[in-house]
């Protein structure tokens, strides 16, 4: 009998075995589905909570202003697109214009035939190849379609390359910007959800860390937009003051450079061609003026935005800006947003166990 009562028994337990890993299969399974379908919406979903977060501060300034949540959402909808849509349509026919006429002096200035500068051999890596550029030009007296005949199917493919990223971003930014509008309309539910959660799974530590994680969301935000609206605003003075022309639409472009991160580096071109351009019409002073801009413009970002980023989540700045590079090399222009997220919440979750190990001493 007592044979019997054990074998029922172990039964019973391989069967309750079996229905719980059959349970937590299914709910594997059903996450694995909900990720494979969220998947191509990750980015969309990632940046729209960041801009929705940054912006929370401004959201609920107007809810206590007395509008309602759904005519707060939509107002900073109808901002952020106007932030974006605005300037591209008032500069976009004057970039436009600045392109065309950039070309005809290029065109004028090579058909003059124009002696080869003695510096530009003396270019590392890319001076013998600079050097022939030039020769080629000389003797294309300018034409641009007779230059860059050789290169037009490496051309066809990077022009089809950022046609399709643009479209990609463009798309990525339009669902953004309706997961962000969606948050700013129900975020009181989403963020009491959130908090119930990780008060369920990690006490009021892992609810702090939330908290932690969305100061640093938005600390984030406004370092590298903050600091891109500064360094965009600095340079279009800059070549205002010099009489660069178009100094308005480079501003605006050295904006979306700045912004992406990938693009920053790119900024030389704006402030270099600009020099050179002073410099070609015999205005050194100024010249050296948007130089001496342009490296100072390039690099305050490396001083202005972890001091920016200082402002959303309180910890050291060594880690700020370890999350801040390191996010980025690490998973790209989100890891801005997403290192940071992760230093807070794990030197918060630290800082916790540290006091409470001191209260159990």
């Amino acid at each position: 009998m007592p044979d019997d009562l054990n074998r029922t028994s172990d039964g019973r337990q391989t069967v309750a075995l079996i229905e719980r890993s059959i349970a937590l299969l299914l709910v594997l399974g059903l996450l694995l589905g909900v990720l494979a379908i969220l998947r191509p919406f990750t980015t969309a979903i990632l940046f729209g909570g960041a801009l929705a977060i940054a912006a929370w501060p401004l959201r609920q300034a107007l809810v206590r202003h007395g509008l309602r949540r759904g005519l707060a959402a939509t107002l900073l909808l109808l901002l952020a697109i106007l932030l974006v849509a605005l300037p591209v349509l008032a500069l976009a026919p004057g970039l436009a214009d600045q392109l065309g006429h950039g070309a005809a002096q290029l065109h004028a200035y090579f058909a003059a035939a124009p002696e080869r500068p003695a510096w530009l051999a003396r270019l590392p890596a890319i001076g013998e190849r600079a050097g022939s550029f030039w020769d080629e030009a000389v003797r294309a007296g300018g034409d641009l379609g007779i230059l860059l005949a050789p290169y037009s199917a490496t051309l066809r493919q990077a022009v089809l390359g950022v046609a399709g990223a643009l479209a990609d971003s463009a798309v990525q930014v339009i669902l953004s910007l309706v997961v962000a509008t969606m948050l700013w309309s129900q975020g009181e539910a989403l963020a009491a959800a959130l908090r119930e959660i990780f008060r369920n799974l990690g006490g009021a530590a892992a609810e702090r860390a939330l908290e932690v994680a969305a100061g640093a969301v938005r600390g984030v935000g406004y370092g590298v937009v903050g600091t891109a609206v500064v360094q965009a605003v600095l340079l279009g003075l800059g070549l205002a003051i010099a009489g660069v022309p178009g100094a308005a639409m480079l501003g605006f472009v050295a904006l979306l450079l700045a912004i992406s991160q990938i693009g920053a580096p790119l900024l030389i071109l704006i402030w270099g061609g600009a020099a050179l351009r002073l410099f070609q019409q015999d205005q050194p002073v100024w010249g050296a003026f948007v130089i001496g801009l342009g490296l100072f413009v390039g690099t305050i970002d490396n001083v202005l935005k972890p001091w920016l980023i200082g402002f959303g989540v309180r910890m050291p700045m060594s880690l700020i800006i370890l999350g801040v590079f390191g996010g980025f090399l690490a998973f790209g222009f989100l890891g801005l947003f997403i290192g940071p997220a992760v230093m807070a919440v794990a030197t918060t979750l630290l800082q916790a166990w540290r006091e409470a190990a001191r209260r159990d001493a």
